[in-house]
């Protein structure tokens, strides 16, 4: 099977969507899968955040982001992007922990990456 790389660097609601949306569908079928946020995506790893906000399509992070932490899917959450924006990983979800740019690269040599 292939590995997935999914980067997801906005806070903007739809890049969330597809980015998590593409990431449960690359899982659900085999493949290695990883998601990385840097930039305004790390706000994405806030647990209490409302992920109930519909898409144009309909669809909402809910319906996917679930899966991925059930799944334990791994995320890294850029380190200095989070300190930036004064994230505490005490609220990220589960499957999400602080990483840096050096285990990106790592996982970006090895892996197909989709960037949202």
């Amino acid at each position: 099977m292939a590995s997935f790389l999914f980067v997801l660097s906005r806070e903007d609601n739809e890049a969330a969507t597809r980015c998590f949306q593409m990431a449960k569908v690359a899982h659900s079928k085999g493949h290695q899968t990883r998601i990385f946020f840097i930039d305004g995506g790390v706000l994405w790893a806030d647990s209490k955040r409302d992920l109930g906000v519909k898409t144009k399509t309909g669809d909402c992070p809910r319906d996917y982001l679930p899966y991925l932490v059930e799944n334990q899917v791994y995320v890294g959450v850029c380190t200095p992007c989070a300190n930036a924006r004064q994230l505490d990983e005490a609220r990220f979800f589960q499957n999400m922990a602080l990483d840096g740019g050096p285990h990106l690269i790592e996982m970006a040599a090895e892996s197909k990456v989709f960037n949202f």
